[in-house]
């Protein structure tokens, strides 16, 4: 049961081409924003269309697939854990961003 207390699957679109970053160790790491699509029916009876945004990150080998086959509206699936971070920026003001760290990819279309 541990396995399922910090678990995302999330099946959607990518918002734009991934960026790899490669570190001095020569390891590297995928990065890139999703889009999940919700609706839902108001009060009025119209359907209300929303896209959620989630920012991705993807280490290890699963690197390699992303950087050669994963692009910009692509429809993808993922599962991974949520994780948070926070940096300081040059004037100071803190910032904070929740990721999902995938540690699963499933391409769905090209």
């Amino acid at each position: 049961m541990n396995a399922l207390r910090n678990k995302v699957q999330l099946i959607g679109r990518l918002g734009q081409d991934p960026e790899i970053v490669t570190f001095k160790d020569g390891n590297k790491m995928a990065k890139f924003s999703m889009a999940t699509d919700d609706s839902y029916k108001d009060s009025d009876g119209n359907k209300v269309e929303r896209a959620y945004w989630h920012n991705v990150v993807v280490k290890g080998g699963l690197v390699k697939v992303v950087e050669n086959y994963v692009t910009k509206g692509q429809e993808i699936a993922v599962e991974g854990k949520l994780t948070n971070r926070s940096w300081e920026d040059k004037d100071g003001g803190k910032h904070y961003i929740t990721e999902v760290l995938c540690n699963e990819l499933l391409m769905l279309s090209k």
